[in-house]
């Protein structure tokens, strides 16, 4: 198949054919990615962005490093022992250039630079609520973490240079005691590959790999999440406990009118768990609630992210911009729904049915077009509930 015959979106976040085969994944349609490799096996897929220029330079990345609300970790193996500091770092206080064996590690780049957001959207095939971020990693020659697994599915795109990975799907992941990193204790490669820039490695959740750089170079992880059922069950329990605010059967106070003299006063009253259980047993949720609270928790934006408001919003203004340029969601939010809500950075949203369309296309597509918000600005709600994510910074005006 010749690349001519390989589909790519016009632009960032348009919508990906399931069935038409991607440069991105050498010639497989997201179908049989999803099918054949997807959480299953590593996949290695020579030049999967062709002539790829990365939008974020060492430089950019020493920069971002830097900042206070950006998480990086600086990870060497200097005179044979692991050591990793978490930033920020100054560049001056980087190990030098010239010196071997250290990373540096930059997560979430996609919330502060444009380009590496949108080079997301050549990965929506797969489901934004499993969506994490995506790191940089910087590594003089030599330089790793180590041979690891994740516990994520992710796309290791080489950005700059070269690094040899090393893939194992071994079945032990016993890991090494003492280190300040998860290195494996018994790393047995089976297969061995030499990426170059373009070059891209999907690797499922616990397949074994160690990453090291050959010379100088740079790259773009993918990652998707997979959160656990203990820390989804743990959230919602909270967030089932902030909805008992109003519940009948938990209104007032434990109370023991009938309550005796004691001579054990250290023992707690027999009917105190008994009046808590009874009401517990009327504690009950369906599938619906289940659905809201994952809409709300997967929308959550990173702790980092930070939007930025506009300076003196006013609605009239923000209608001629919105109908004349059209809006997209700003980098750091998320857009996802469900068949009756809509969620963004953590709030719901239940729409009304005219606008259910709208909505539905900005979270897919992350941006509306002008025209179309002009054929209906005049739609209750509408302009209203835009403008609100815009003076919160969530939305802004013009296309990606």
């Amino acid at each position: 198949m010749n690349d001519s015959a390989l589909y790519a979106p016009a632009s960032p976040f348009d919508s990906i054919a399931p069935d038409a085969p991607l440069t991105l994944l050498g010639g497989l349609t997201p179908r049989q990615f999803m099918q054949e490799y997807w959480q299953k096996k590593p996949l290695l897929v020579r030049q999967a962005i062709p002539n790829f220029v990365p939008p974020v330079d060492p430089r950019a990345l020493f920069a971002l490093a830097d900042q206070d609300d950006v998480e990086s970790r600086l990870v060497t193996f200097f005179r044979n022992r692991w050591k990793m500091d978490h930033g920020p770092f100054a560049p001056a206080n980087l190990p030098a250039l010239k010196q071997k064996q250290w990373t540096l590690l930059v997560q979430s780049v996609n919330l502060f630079h444009p380009a590496v957001a949108a080079l997301l959207g050549q990965f929506r095939f797969v489901p934004d609520a499993r969506l994490d971020d995506v790191m940089i990693s910087y590594a003089t020659d030599g330089g790793g973490v180590g041979p690891h697994f994740d516990s994520y599915d992710v796309f290791l795109l080489q950005a700059h240079g070269k690094r040899r990975w090393q893939v194992s799907t071994q079945s032990d992941l016993t890991l090494r005691s003492g280190l300040p990193l998860k290195i494996l204790a018994n790393f047995e490669p089976q297969d061995t590959w030499t990426l170059e820039p373009g070059d891209m490695l999907y690797l499922p959740p616990q397949c074994a790999h160690d990453g090291v750089a050959e010379g100088e170079c740079m790259t773009y992880s993918i990652g998707f999440r997979a959160p656990g059922f203990r820390e989804l069950s743990g959230h919602f329990l909270a967030w089932l406990a902030d909805s008992l605010e109003d519940h009948p059967d938990f209104a007032g106070l434990y109370a023991d009118p009938d309550q005796l003299p004691t001579t054990t006063p250290a023992r707690i009253p027999a009917a105190m768990p008994v009046a808590l259980a009874e009401r517990l047993r009327k504690l009950q949720w369906d599938d619906g609630m289940i659905a809201e609270f994952l809409g709300a928790y997967l929308s959550e934006p990173k702790a980092n992210a930070v939007f930025s408001s506009p300076k003196r919003p006013a609605l009239e203004r923000f209608e001629r911009q919105a109908t004349a340029q059209g809006i997209r969601l700003a980098a750091a939010s998320i857009a996802l729904y469900d068949e009756r809500h809509f969620y963004i950075n953590g709030e719901t949203y239940e729409p009304p049915q005219a606008l259910k369309a709208h909505l539905v296309r900005l979270a897919d597509t992350r941006q509306l077009a002008g025209s179309d918000l002009a054929r209906d600005a005049a739609l209750p709600d509408l302009m209203d509930t835009l403008f609100g994510w815009y003076e919160a910074g969530w939305i802004e005006t013009g296309k990606h």
